[in-house]
Parts: structure tokens; sequence; C-alpha cells
């Protein structure tokens, strides 16, 4: 997986002040639509509110994976946000979460866009993955950490996004 191809550094957001889930989501759904302009950010947030109804995208642990799929998108985008205080995520756990990373996929998916999902959610329960991500200060520097992560994570090129 190239986390690189769907994540862009201006998608990135470190030490984001929420004051609730439901306003993490909205910061999420904004940083989500950036590569796509032509995206209404409202639609975003609503199919990641929906996402959320169906059942909580906490990973625990602190660490949250809102996701859900976007009509007339052509490919997948995603987003990340360090939260500078942590927001109660109804975690299964009881954890606030304070580390959030936001995918959008197209309408149409298939069985590989739900395997690429769950390697990144495999990615974002790695202690090592947390720990880092929990001690940088910059936008810069946790976007580099998603990157250079999912590198060293032995995981196939994301549905979609130049994999052959």
């Amino acid at each position: 997986m190239n986390v690189a191809e769907i994540l862009s550094p201006d998608s990135v957001l470190c030490n984001a002040k929420a004051r609730s889930k439901k306003h993490c989501l909205e910061i999420l759904s904004e940083l989500l639509v950036r590569p796509h302009p032509e995206q209404p950010v409202d639609e975003v947030f609503e199919k990641l509110i929906e996402r959320e109804r169906l059942g909580c995208t906490s990973l625990d642990l602190g660490v949250a994976f809102p996701h859900c799929r976007v009509d007339g998108l052509s490919q997948s985008t995603a987003a990340m946000v360090k939260l500078s205080s942590p927001v109660d995520f109804d975690s299964s756990d009881g954890e606030p979460v304070d580390l959030v990373f936001g995918l959008v996929v197209p309408s149409e998916i298939d069985a590989t866009h739900y395997d690429d999902i769950r390697r990144i959610a495999d990615m974002l329960r790695s202690h090592d993955w947390r720990d880092k991500a929990r001690a940088v200060a910059t936008s810069s520097e946790l976007y580099n950490i998603m990157v250079e992560t999912a590198q060293t994570e032995v995981l196939p090129p994301v549905a979609g996004l130049g994999s052959t």
C-alpha cells in the first residue's frame, strides 16, 4: 500500500482542536475533500455520520478510522488528524480518541477495497505507529510518519490507485 497516493500533505492536520466526535468528523470531512474540490464537504460529512451510526469506527487505544463510500469518487482519498486533546468517540474500551485517520472510497468497491481497509486498520492498530504519531509536533512530521510506516509494512497497493 502506498499511503502517499491517497494521503497528501495538505490533508494532514496535527494538534487540531475538536470539541466533540461530530466536530472531529467535520474537520476530517474538510480535509478529505481538499484533493476533490468538486466534492461537497457536506456530503462527505453526512456519509461519515451515516457510517458512524452503523457502528463506531474507533479501533480503541485512542485511534479512530472513520471511512465511508462516496458517490462520484473515482479513487480513494485519506486524511489524518492528531487532536490536541482527545474526544469521546464511543470507543468500546472507553478511551477517548486523539488519532483519527479518515478514508473515503468510491461507491462501487470490491473485495480488494475491503482488504485494503483491513490492512490500513491493522497499521493504525500498531503500537509502534501510535507511539510515533503521538510523539510528533507538526503536520509534516505526522504525514512523514504515515508514509514511512506504510512503506515499512508489507502491504499491497491500494485498489484503484495505480495498482496492477
